[in-house]
């Protein structure tokens, strides 16, 4: 069975694409994946001496820690997921500055306004070539520590999107010329491209401090992991798979539950794999099978719970979640709680209040600030067309660990 969309070549006439509820879905279980993972570190970035996680349990701490060690994989996830949507609902003929418009409104006013909550709660004091970066989206260009993590230290995986959205118009003329017979070629393509970012980190990077926790340099951490256009790969993989989708050419025997497994399967060998493929390596197949799973069968009209207006919910809050995590978890825990830990039950209350808080401070900025600044200005007034329901577009796109 073959299940066809909203064609995403050049050729097509300007149409509304399917909704894909689902993926947004998605987008708030890695969101909360990554909450988790945040809130089971032993210190913080911003106070080494403080312990993040609640549990006064060592053992049990950091069992959980090392649990969610590779939470940096949802990054991947995240990155991928972004390709697709992208280019899901990308409309034939638009031009470059509507789409730069969108992006530049989905981001930034979130980020600015998170960034002066950091600079006045506790970040005031760094240095200007610290945060001036940070700011503007661009630090992880940089291979200085006091950069990368300066501020709010979330807003690194959004430097990668901002990078990857002033390609996006170039990118999506490119993608939709590779002839459906080709897009699988492609598709492996970009699979080998995030294999070969590691490779070529171990190979040719050299210097830097030595990061006794990944046995690496530091540059070699900030060139596989932070450098914009080396995760470049893991967005175009996105975009062809939407491609291929569209044109319906995924299998259906490669559904939900095949990629569940494979998902699973791949976040195991997270563990067994060396740094610098411990990133992304094990993960980026089967992150791909889940995303073209999902999207086919929201096609077929079977979205399920992933699709629920509970969920899409979630998931349209999930990006502004994931950029207060820093202020809310980061700042508020140590400031709250101190360097206090508790038992097993208090510690899990504790988590649940900390995760509402953030919830609540997403929700703020999403309902406040991101959903009346996109309302109002993401569309030309001489454009009227509106957006598909639950398009994937309308939720942003979260970042991760």
């Amino acid at each position: 069975m073959t299940d066809r969309t909203a064609a995403l070549t050049s050729s097509d006439p300007p149409q509304r694409p399917a909704a894909l509820p689902s993926l947004t879905g998605l987008r708030w279980l890695a969101a909360l994946f990554v909450f988790l993972a945040h809130a089971s570190m032993l210190s913080g970035p911003n106070r080494p001496d403080a312990p993040i996680s609640f549990f006064a349990d060592q053992d049990l701490a950091k069992t959980l820690a090392d649990f969610f060690e590779p939470g940096f994989v949802m990054v991947s996830f995240f990155f991928l997921l972004s390709g697709f949507v992208l280019t899901w609902s990308a409309r034939p003929g638009e031009p470059a500055t509507a789409i730069w418009r969108r992006r530049f409104l989905k981001i930034y006013p979130n980020h600015i306004v998170v960034f002066a909550f950091a600079m006045w709660l506790f970040a005031s004091s760094e240095p200007v070539r610290a945060w001036l970066p940070n700011l503007f989206l661009l630090h992880t260009w940089s291979n200085k520590p006091e950069v990368i993590s300066s501020v709010n230290l979330p807003a690194w995986s959004l430097c990668v999107e901002v990078f990857a959205y002033a390609l996006l118009p170039l990118l999506l003329v490119l993608v939709r010329r590779i002839k459906d017979n080709r897009l699988w070629l492609w598709a492996g393509a970009m699979v080998a491209g995030v294999v070969g970012v590691p490779a070529v980190t171990q190979l040719l990077v050299t210097g830097g401090i030595p990061v006794p926790l990944y046995d690496l340099s530091m540059n070699q951490v900030w060139f596989s992991y932070g450098f914009p256009p080396a995760r470049l790969f893991e967005f175009m993989l996105g975009m062809v798979l939407a491609r291929i989708v569209a044109a319906g050419l995924w299998p259906r025997k490669l559904g939900m539950s095949v990629s569940i497994v494979l998902v699973a399967g791949g976040y195991w060998l997270s563990f067994a794999l060396p740094y610098p493929y411990k990133f992304y390596t094990g993960t980026i197949i089967p992150f791909a099978v889940l995303v073209c799973a999902a999207a086919a069968r929201d096609l077929r009209g079977e979205g399920g719970w992933l699709a629920s207006r509970p969920m899409v919910f979630l998931g349209n809050v999930s990006f502004a979640f994931y950029v207060t995590q820093g202020v809310v978890m980061f700042y508020g825990r140590p400031k709250v709680w101190g360097d206090h830990t508790y038992g097993v039950i208090p510690a899990l209350g504790l988590l649940v209040v900390l995760f509402l808080a953030n919830l609540l401070a997403g929700w703020l900025l999403y309902r406040f600030v991101e959903t009346p600044i996109m309302r109002r200005f993401s569309r030309s007034r001489k454009r009227t067309t509106p957006a598909a329901p639950h398009s994937p577009e309308a939720a942003p796109v979260a970042g991760a660990v």
